[in-house]
């Protein structure tokens, strides 16, 4: 394995991906949109970031050849219909055909856990549409399928940590959801140890941490941590859906949406019947001791900041 081509490599977990194949001595081309959201990978020496819509198979063809294998990491997690279908379904068939063009069979495509063709959200039909797309592709396909990825500068403990500065109590929906949060370290090094191993072609992984959470622990523990603890009060069903909805109109991306609300009713915990990154070689990372390391007060910032600005700017 010489060089990969890794789709949404600017990303969360395409960063740390980069940075594990840099280490490796394995080249790696970012393809992006946006040249500014590569900089935090374009200084590692054998990172090429060039720039490529991945949505357009012509664009995929070109940059295909010469290439060992391809990562998937391309994803979202708030949008309407169409736009679950585009990123998590057409996107999967456009790869899969231009790697079948170009001769290229390696594929490493991070899904999701609980996807389901008959999940109860959007998201979770959607990557499950996308994986059935690629295992029909008849490619050579491993499928990681995280629980909800924590580490420095993520967008879930974070998120809890910077709401409870601002805010003397939370009031939350799916308060009682249950999740196993896996390090994002730890899928990093699933992506790379299946593109190594060859025993890992067909195989399906579940990647989660060591403990399982509610989300209302997730929330006290992120609080905590931060030093700005809160009373954390579940929402009754009802009115959960009602705050989802209400914070799905506010401007911005949402810190919470109804198909959010929805993907939640399904444990995100292993399935006990999948291998998981474990059977690649990679104990599980404890939540606690990283979340401590970056849940630092001195970097939260207000996230109702960017709705206030939105409100009081000058017409």
């Amino acid at each position: 394995m010489k060089k990969v081509l890794v789709l949404g490599g600017t990303g969360f977990v395409g960063r740390q991906v980069c940075e594990q194949l840099n280490r490796l001595g394995i080249r790696a081309t970012v393809p992006t949109r946006r040249p500014v959201n590569a900089q935090t990978v374009q200084t590692l020496p054998l990172v090429d970031v060039t720039v490529a819509d991945v949505h357009d198979e012509a664009a995929l063809a070109r940059l295909l050849p010469g290439h060992d294998a391809v990562v998937n990491l391309v994803a979202i997690l708030h949008g309407s219909e169409r736009a679950f279908e585009r990123v998590h379904v057409t996107l999967p068939q456009t790869l899969a055909r231009a790697m079948q063009a170009s001769g290229v069979r390696r594929l490493v495509h991070v899904s999701a856990l609980g996807a389901s063709v008959d999940g109860p959200s959007r998201y979770l039909r959607s990557k499950a549409r996308g994986e059935a797309v690629l295992r029909e592709a008849g490619l050579d396909l491993t499928v990681l399928r995280p629980s909800v990825i924590f580490g420095a500068g993520d967008r879930f403990l974070n998120l809890f940590a910077r709401l409870q500065a601002s805010l003397p109590l939370v009031p939350l929906a799916g308060a009682c959801s249950r999740f196993q949060p896996v390090w994002v370290g730890d899928v990093a090094q699933a992506v790379v140890r299946s593109l190594q191993q060859g025993q890992a072609v067909g195989q399906t992984y579940d990647c989660v941490g060591p403990e399982v959470y509610t989300l209302a622990d997730l929330v006290r523990l992120s609080g905590r941590l931060s030093g700005h603890p809160r009373p954390v009060f579940g929402l009754p069903r009802a009115l959960g859906y009602f705050q989802a909805l209400f914070m799905e109109c506010l401007p911005g991306e949402p810190l919470m949406s109804t198909d959010n609300l929805s993907s939640m009713e399904v444990p995100n915990v292993a399935s006990g019947t999948a291998p998981t990154q474990a059977d690649l070689g990679i104990a599980p990372t404890a939540l606690e001791p990283v979340a401590a390391a970056y849940l630092d007060t001195a970097g939260l910032a207000d996230p109702l900041l960017r709705i206030r600005q939105r409100y009081t700017q000058p017409r």
